[in-house]
């Protein structure tokens, strides 16, 4: 069996910079949402990810988009070229340029985030992204995937990853909430208490 959280429960991790960025990023989701039509929502959805992918991985883009040596136009004639190689839609020409001015490139993956959100709010869909220290059998996903649908009354798009580091438990995060029923984080909460007495 497995334990579904009934409660939100706070994650230890959790700063005040992690929420303004989060916030950031839903500003600027929110306005490229509503800058695209509606038959463009995917394409968009699916060039954030890859643009987000390809700002934290290559080191070559990393360099032109830190470096003072190349103008705010030359990085975006850079994102814009590889955006629209990756079948974004011509107004993400825009949207790069005002992340590029306004230094936010960096929040490319948390707005790639946010942006998902409302693209799958928009169909009606929840996604929720199920961390487990084994792999979860297909009859547990369904079930899981049951009461996660019973409990938000809508339908859910669940991702499971696999992190044996937890030791046992669930950690399920539906949005920006994190439900944490494992036992390494109930682990280290009695060692912080331990410690301070």
């Amino acid at each position: 069996m497995f334990f579904v959280p009934t409660r939100t429960d706070i994650h230890p991790r959790s700063s005040v910079t992690i929420v303004i960025k989060t916030a950031v990023a839903r500003r600027y989701a929110k306005a490229l949402f509503g800058l695209i039509e509606m038959g463009q929502v995917e394409a968009t959805r699916d060039g954030l990810v890859a643009l987000a992918d390809a700002v934290a991985t290559s080191v070559s883009l990393k360099h032109i988009l830190a470096s003072p040596a190349f103008s705010l136009n030359d990085k975006r004639a850079v994102l814009e070229s590889i955006s629209e190689r990756l079948g974004c839609p011509p107004i993400m020409g825009q949207f790069l340029a005002q992340l590029i001015k306004k230094n936010r490139v960096g929040f490319l993956s948390e707005i790639a985030t946010e942006f998902a959100i409302l693209a799958d709010r928009q169909k009606g869909m929840q996604p929720v992204e199920v961390l487990s220290a084994a792999p979860f059998t297909a009859e547990h996903q369904e079930q899981l995937r049951s009461r996660l649908r019973t409990l938000l009354q809508r339908d859910v798009d669940l991702t499971f990853h696999t992190k044996p580091t937890l030791l046992a438990g669930l950690q399920i995060r539906i949005g920006s909430t994190l439900f944490d029923s494992t036992v390494r984080t109930r682990l280290n909460t009695m060692r912080t208490l331990v410690t301070k007495e």
